[in-house]
């Protein structure tokens, strides 16, 4: 939801129910955001249902078209290569065939969460996978220690039970 949201309590919801409502009706993107009082709580985000209903068919949209085009148009996977690190400026750390394989595992992941009704933890995990890969890529005392051969110290042996 870009832009501001109207703004309400928390404690309104219980006090003023109908204030929030009408509130969450007239507001131009049908959505409040509910202030919590303990700022490690979070906001809340209250919006009609109608609007949800909106932004998941828009959202349904935009990834079956941008799934379909990365999948069918080489020239379109290969610019979004290009592309993805404005997007994404950690990307830059990444070895270029890492940033081709981040751009395939994101689509395809993007195109199986809106099969679970884009649930957003699949593709964030994806994202945050891959962030943190480009940490250890941007540190080069790390990727030299993780290059040196390890001794093989033989076989483990079975746990005791």
């Amino acid at each position: 939801m870009a832009g501001v949201l109207p703004e309400m309590n928390y404690s309104d919801l219980s006090r003023r129910s109908h204030v929030v409502a009408d509130a969450v009706e007239a507001a131009p993107g049908r959505a409040v955001r509910i202030r919590r009082r303990d700022a490690a709580d979070g906001d809340l985000v209250l919006k009609t249902e109608e609007r949800e209903r909106e932004e998941h068919e828009v959202m349904s949209a935009t990834t079956s078209l941008f799934v379909a085009m990365m999948r069918d148009n080489e020239r379109a996977r290969s610019l979004l290569v290009e592309v993805v690190p404005t997007a994404f400026p950690w990307v830059r750390f990444l070895p270029r065939e890492d940033v081709q394989a981040f751009v395939v595992e994101l689509v395809g992941t993007l195109e199986s969460a809106d099969g679970i009704d884009q649930n957003p933890a699949p593709v964030l995990q994806v994202i945050n996978e891959w962030r943190n890969t480009a940490n250890v890529w941007a540190d080069p005392e790390l990727v030299e220690q993780l290059n040196v051969p390890a001794d093989d110290f033989g076989p483990v042996p079975e746990p005791q039970a």
